[in-house]
């Protein structure tokens, strides 16, 4: 569709619209350019007859006509199915029994994300360093994936057999799972920062046929073993039939370090197995066949298994890619992620856009507190993406990035794992690049996507994410009957999307999958979230999980609130606030605040007095701590998430389910001479 073309009138933010767009600080629409998302609207208005005056009607379009816009989505993005659908969406199925997406379809993932780019361009830079890189072009990314999953095939590799993966962010991981996409197989993969317990929790639940592993891991440039970790975790996984070695570093592995050396083989002889005619053949699986499994972060059980479909994971992916944020083969994205965190699989996805993926896998601030910023410089990355917590700590070194590193080429900055403070916008904006857009991005393992977002079609409001995506019938319940703008609320999808799981592993009734989405509101999927959606911007608040909200005398409290002002204070590293029973009224809760001060500070009553002092004029009384503690360090998964319901079974004197989920375990033991 030519940009030429008339296009609607796209919604400015009632809060930005009556100011000169040259007088509001950041982004707005009123700065963009021509976007796959106009191009879109264009697109199905044309092809409909419909027209849309403003966002919130196309919006609302896209939720109602959920058929024709992911037909559309499908159509405008040029996804490449091998055999056509006979119906979009099985609308006769219920929500709660995950209907069917463009059955009778057949396509391949790997092929889909193969298609474009070009040979000569960089599919893949791996950052070993701020100022030292490895170049992958797209030619190579394709003989790799055509040499691995060769090799595979002539080990025995079948479609639906399942491959797992205990790896670094790194290019080989990638062709790791790209070629067990291409043979129409499931991948799975861990970081390597899991220790063997928290690895088998979920590997041992779906018997993996072949398992790439290292040898070595890095991290703030200390070289660590993985010997006796991937001993441990093969001596609980029996199915698998060889381990593939990819040497740490891209130097030798000796096998017979190993203890079961005869199941091992090197990635060289894996390769070196599909001479002399290694193929790049992609199976033509269904819309539904499985892609990859995603586990929870199992802070509250075993981690739940989900497996997420071939085509569902594309077509989302894509839908947020090129109609959200614009990917094309012009953009270099850098986005921080460990191959344990759904981003990865996410990422991965980027390439079906023929853009270039940065990958970097060591620590994001320590010993080099900038080297993003310099991996960002020096790959002239357009988009830049990491969890809140690191963006926090780079607002809190107080550098204006922008002058002492030329970043310029920067159009995108994408925030998830945990809300991003309006401060750390604020930040952003000043110190990255004036009117970047800042797309504070929320969803989950669950969906391998994201429910909300960035859009280049809506404003920037510090502390917001911009809007609701595309095709996600989203809203705040404050009960089943009621569903209030401005006010907090549950964060529920009132209909059915492609990324939803297919199922659970070992859940054969889906009683698992039907509890943990459906069991509060019926044919409503319940994601844990708190948030409230603005009426004036649209945008959305979240204010954590629900499961972990503060009841003070019956009114809930996000504990983001009380992150946003208490972080600010500048003898703060970090803290965690959890609510604690009220032994004189169990409907009520105390809450707890845990600080880690900066080194050299100790808790005094002035800095529990400005906090308190703080919360009263910033938020409410209801937000004042009961009790304020300090603490030395603070607990988080695996994938960066602050793991308040840890802290509040270990304060509850409750056991804590599954203690593998964390990254650093041994922080509990700090909370315990604080329990009830």
């Amino acid at each position: 569709m030519s940009p030429g073309n008339t296009l609607p009138l796209v919604h400015d933010r009632d809060d930005v619209a009556d100011l000169n767009p040259q007088e509001y600080q950041f982004y707005s629409p009123a700065d963009r350019r021509d976007n796959a998302e106009l191009r879109l609207i264009n697109y199905v208005q044309d092809t409909y007859g419909v027209k849309f005056r403003n966002y919130e009607e196309w919006y609302e379009w896209t939720c109602n006509e959920l058929s024709l816009f992911w037909k559309s989505v499908l159509e405008f993005t040029e996804i490449k199915l091998s055999s056509n659908y006979s119906t979009v969406l099985q609308t006769d199925v219920p929500f709660e029994k995950v209907p069917k997406w463009f059955v009778g379809a057949t396509l391949n993932y790997t092929e889909n994300c193969l298609l474009k780019g070009r040979d000569t361009q960089a599919a893949f830079i791996q950052a070993v360093s701020g100022s030292e890189f490895k170049y992958y072009d797209y030619a190579t990314l394709r003989n790799d994936v055509a040499a691995v999953s060769t090799a595979l095939r002539k080990l025995g590799v079948k479609p639906s057999d399942r491959i797992c993966g205990y790896l670094p962010n790194v290019y080989q991981t990638a062709v790791a799972m790209l070629s067990t996409a291409a043979i129409g197989a499931v991948w799975a993969s861990a970081s390597t920062d899991f220790g063997p317990t928290g690895v088998l929790d979920r590997f041992g639940q779906i018997s993996p046929k072949i398992m790439f592993v290292t040898n070595m891991t890095s991290y703030k440039r200390k070289h660590h073993s993985l010997i006796h970790n991937v001993d441990k975790i093969l001596e609980g996984l029996p199915s698998v039939e060889k381990v593939v070695v990819i040497p740490f570093d891209g130097q030798h592995a000796e096998l017979g370090q190993f203890a079961d050396e005869e199941r091992y083989i090197s990635w060289a002889e894996l390769t070196a197995l599909a001479n002399p005619d290694p193929v790049l053949q992609f199976e033509q699986v269904p819309f539904d066949h499985p892609l990859l499994i995603l586990f929870s972060s199992g802070t509250t059980g075993v981690p739940k298994g989900m497996v997420h479909t071939v085509g569902g994971t594309l077509l989302k992916h894509v839908e947020e890619h090129v109609i959200q944020t614009d990917m094309n083969s012009s953009d270099t994205i850098l986005f921080y992620t460990t191959c344990g965190w759904m981003m990865w699989n996410w990422l991965m996805t980027v390439l079906y856009t023929g853009a270039t993926i940065v990958l970097y896998d060591e620590s994001p601030l320590e010993p080099d507190p900038h080297v993003l910023i310099k991996v960002a410089q020096n790959t002239k990355s357009t988009i830049m993406g990491m969890g809140a917590k690191v963006w926090d700590e780079l607002a809190k070194q107080k550098v204006d990035f922008k002058t002492v590193y030329d970043i310029s080429n920067l159009r995108l900055a994408l925030s998830t794992a945990s809300p991003l403070k309006a401060a750390t916008f604020n930040f952003m904006n000043e110190n990255l690049k004036p009117k970047l857009v800042i797309g504070s991005i929320s969803g989950g393992t669950d969906i391998v996507g994201c429910f909300m977002g960035a859009s280049l079609n809506c404003a920037v409001v510090p502390g917001e994410c911009q809007h609701f995506y595309l095709g996600m019938k989203m809203a705040a319940y404050q009960s089943e009957e009621v569903h209030e703008m401005d006010e907090q609320g549950e964060l529920v999808c009132q209909a059915p999307f492609p990324s939803m799981p297919s199922h659970f592993i070992k859940d054969p009734t889906g009683e698992r999958y039907f509890n943990a989405y459906f069991n509060k509101y019926p044919g409503v999927w319940t994601h844990g979230d708190y948030c409230v959606v603005n009426s004036k911007t649209n945008g959305i608040t979240i204010f954590g999980r629900s499961d972990t909200t503060l009841n003070r005398g019956g009114v809930r409290i996000g504990t983001a609130e009380i992150y946003n002002v208490v972080d600010k204070l500048d003898v703060v590293n970090d803290s965690i606030v959890v609510g604690k029973t009220d032994p004189k009224d169990p409907d009520n809760e105390h809450i707890v605040l845990f600080l880690k001060l900066n080194e050299g500070v100790e808790l005094c009553d002035n800095i529990k007095f400005t906090i308190k002092k703080m919360l009263r004029l910033q938020m409410s009384p209801r937000h004042i701590p009961n009790e304020i503690y300090a603490v030395s360090d603070i607990p988080y998964t695996n994938s960066g998430k602050k793991v308040e319901m840890a802290v509040k079974q270990v304060i509850h004197r409750q056991p804590v389910k599954n203690i593998n989920s964390l990254r650093n375990p041994e922080s509990l033991e700090l909370f315990k001479p604080y329990s009830i």
